[in-house]
């Protein structure tokens, strides 16, 4: 009177599968983990590498930072020997101009950050923010150093 259970086949313990491979019932995330584990190690060590990367002896101020923009902003850096560069790419003075009318048609913003080396003369810099402002960027940010003096009589 009780339930019988008949083997069919072979003794051989091995079970056959019918109408060839069957459905996985389960998704293998060991590869997908391992490979996300080597891009976060990629970006990590990459991400620092990514900023402007001229040196230049900024000059200390005591103003803040500014806030974050949506776009990437465009950056010009005077070095202290007189080189003029776009981002990291270094131009001509002579065609600063043009080559700024054509980077303005083509953002949406007219912020532009401005580093230019302590030991360069005032007169020089303002003759590239007049460039910048005949370039169509006429919202220019300079760039410096955090802890100069303040003039308040609070500190150095």
């Amino acid at each position: 009177m009780g339930a019988q259970f008949v083997k069919k086949g072979g003794g051989t313990g091995r079970r056959r599968r019918r109408g060839g491979a069957g459905r996985m019932s389960e998704i293998n995330v060991t590869p997908f983990v391992d490979v996300m584990l080597v891009l976060l190690i990629i970006f990590m060590v990459a991400a620092p590498m990514l900023t402007v990367g001229v040196p230049v002896e900024l000059p200390r101020t005591s103003a803040g930072a500014l806030p974050a923009e949506q776009e990437e902003p465009l950056s010009i850096t005077l070095t202290s020997d007189g080189t003029v560069l776009i981002m990291s790419s270094e131009i001509d003075p002579n065609e600063l101009i043009p080559r700024l009318r054509a980077i303005a048609a083509e953002r949406r913003d007219n912020k532009v950050f401005l580093r230019a080396d302590g030991t360069i003369p005032y007169e020089r810099v303002v003759q590239i923010m007049g460039a910048l402002n005949s370039g169509g960027f006429n919202n220019i940010g300079l760039v410096t150093e955090q802890g100069g003096p303040r003039f308040d009589g609070a500190g150095n």
